[in-house]
């Protein structure tokens, strides 16, 4: 299923051609690396390390298992696998954007985390990994930067092990009306601003803005996910909504 018959897609609020919007991200994401983990944390008041923890208590993951951390980062999701995995394990770090990934890769060295890691610049939507290969694949506000959701999804499920299990976790819909106003307030008037201050980019903190309004609803991503052949597929709200994360098991 594309996105839409006319090879065009959006990107933030705007349409623009498929082709053209890999290249767009990226230029978001060279911008914004540098500074990407301080904005998470004043942008979020620090609660993505709460939202990213609960990722990691519903992975169920254990020692010795292969991970594929998609659309990685900076790594905060690796460091913390890694220690899980222990030295029999493999962690991958993966992500389409080289900036992102030699940050990560820096920071991830700094704190000592070598050996069961290693990182790969990798499309989402043509993963470069064999058939049945990872035990867990994670993609952590990363999905609703990708062109073709589903073709993404489907390479995912490709490379999951069978009994393997995928988690989404991506800013999502606001469950009550009045977290959604203040919730887009928010959004459109003082993460720019803050983009502004803190990283001197506003314009790439007003496409993460629109690029969540665009993101596929929690039910639609469920459906989504079931479509491409995962089962068992559940969600839960987080932060009433304003974030959700999706797992999916393929059997």
């Amino acid at each position: 299923m594309q996105e839409n018959p006319d090879n065009t897609t959006h990107f933030g609020f705007k349409t623009v051609e498929e082709d053209k919007k890999v290249e767009l991200v990226a230029d978001v994401f060279h911008s914004v690396a540098a500074k990407y983990d301080i904005m998470n944390d004043v942008l979020s008041m620090g609660i993505h390390r709460i939202w990213k923890r609960f990722t990691i208590d519903c992975s169920g993951v254990r020692q010795g298992q292969k991970v594929l951390d998609l659309a990685g980062g900076t790594g905060d999701l690796t460091a913390k696998f890694s220690r899980i995995v222990g030295t029999k394990g493999e962690v991958v770090l993966a992500d389409i954007n080289d900036s992102m990934l030699k940050v990560g890769r820096t920071k991830l060295r700094d704190m000592g985390i070598e050996g069961n890691v290693s990182y790969v610049q990798a499309n989402a939507e043509e993963l470069p990994f064999p058939d049945n290969h990872f035990d867990l694949i994670t993609i952590a506000f990363g999905l609703r930067n990708v062109t073709d959701k589903d073709k993404a999804l489907a390479s995912i499920y490709r490379v999951l092990k069978p009994g393997g299990r995928l988690l989404v976790l991506e800013f999502s819909k606001p469950v009550y009306t009045p977290v959604e106003k203040f919730y887009d307030f928010y959004s459109f008037n003082i993460l720019p601003k803050l983009g502004k201050l803190i990283a001197n980019d506003s314009e790439s903190y007003q496409y993460l803005a629109e690029s969540i309004r665009m993101h596929p609803d929690q039910d639609t991503l469920k459906e989504m996910m079931n479509n491409v052949g995962f089962e068992g597929t559940e969600y839960f709200n987080l932060s009433a909504g304003i974030v959700a994360l999706h797992r999916g098991y393929k059997y």
